[in-house]
């Protein structure tokens, strides 16, 4: 099961600035939708001692991004989720990771200012966006039979962003 729900909320704030109400509503969707979701799935994939579950988040969840603290923050919550809930279930045959990609060119990304954009995308040693199809391809593998021994655990897909 793979949750990607996101949004990035208001971008080019500065923490001081960031309205609590726009704040609440990425942390709804960023990271309480996130639980919810591994509370629908989790129950069947117990009962059948195996399931894949794997959460999208970001990059801005590692690093943070500057003026996205609704959203860098609610990334590095549902990080912290994924590590607590591979750990609650590594004995069940159920896995929990979570992918951790930078830009990718996506209807959000697109609706971003593109100084936002550009900020992100100067981070990345490839010098591009990643592109969807290399985003499926990831997950593919995260949530296949393949991945059996790793749980709790963030992937990278960053064109070289991250390198730890």
């Amino acid at each position: 099961a793979v949750n990607c729900a996101g949004i990035t909320g208001r971008t080019n704030v500065k923490a001081h600035e960031v309205d609590l109400a726009d704040f609440d509503e990425v942390y709804r969707v960023n990271l309480r939708a996130a639980l919810v979701f591994s509370q629908a799935v989790l129950p069947r994939f117990l009962t059948r001692n195996y399931g894949r579950l794997l959460h999208v988040a970001s990059i801005a969840g590692k690093d943070g991004n500057a003026g996205m603290t609704a959203y860098s923050a609610t990334k590095a919550g549902l990080i912290g989720l994924v590590k607590s809930m591979g750990k609650d279930y590594a004995q069940t045959g159920v896995t929990v990771n979570a992918l951790a990609p930078a830009v990718i060119r996506t209807p959000m990304v697109d609706a971003l200012p593109q100084a936002t954009v550009d900020y992100m995308t100067a981070k990345i040693p490839m010098g591009r966006c990643g592109e969807l199809e290399e985003v499926a391809a990831t997950i593919a593998w995260i949530v296949s039979p393949a991945c059996s021994f790793t749980t709790g655990f963030t992937f990278d897909l960053t064109g070289g962003r991250a390198t730890y």
